[in-house]
């Protein structure tokens, strides 16, 4: 595929972001191909009760603390995520939702879907075995539904093993 086709084929690339390494390379390559190929970035980050609560607080507690906390650490994350390729990215956007009780892959598929994305690219641990099945894959199930194209990056050194390497209290769903 030459530079042009990519222009054609690929003008709105969507990345989920959870401030982890792996969805980092992943930003990293998207923002490498957008600034290739002159598309448009749009980074998600999708909240989840699941990281900062234990799903016995009260609803009192979950609007009073869990749910604020979940908002500051996604829009830390998303700005964070920005202003990592801001130089050179030709636009940037970015988006904070809520998956409520939905996999966080049908989020990712239903946001590619609305936003018309034309590639999809996350980063993945790269889990093998008993992680892959104890734990499952967004990644995987990504790119089993999604309409369009995904870029899946795999993480090399730490991590790449499956162990966890996630900020603590990040309040998102991870992307692998």
């Amino acid at each position: 595929m030459t530079a042009g086709e990519a222009v054609a084929r690929y003008g709105r690339i969507l990345v989920p972001v959870d401030g982890s390494a792996t969805a980092s390379r992943g930003l990293q390559e998207a923002a490498r191909l957008a600034r290739l190929t002159g598309a448009c970035l749009r980074l998600i980050h999708v909240l989840d009760a699941g990281d900062h609560g234990n799903g016995f607080e009260t609803a009192a507690a979950y609007v009073d603390t869990i749910l604020p906390r979940m908002l500051r650490d996604g829009r830390r994350i998303l700005d964070e995520a920005r202003a990592s390729v801001d130089d050179g990215a030709p636009h940037v956007s970015t988006l904070l939702l809520d998956k409520g009780v939905e996999r966080l892959a049908d989020v990712v598929v239903a946001q590619a879907r609305a936003w018309h994305a034309d590639l999809i690219v996350v980063g993945s641990h790269g889990r093998r075995g008993w992680d892959r099945l104890t734990m499952g894959s967004d990644a995987e199930q990504i790119v089993r539904c999604s309409p369009v194209p995904v870029l899946v990056v795999r993480t090399e050194g730490p991590g790449a093993d499956g162990e966890a390497e996630r900020r603590p209290a990040i309040g998102a769903a991870s992307v692998a």
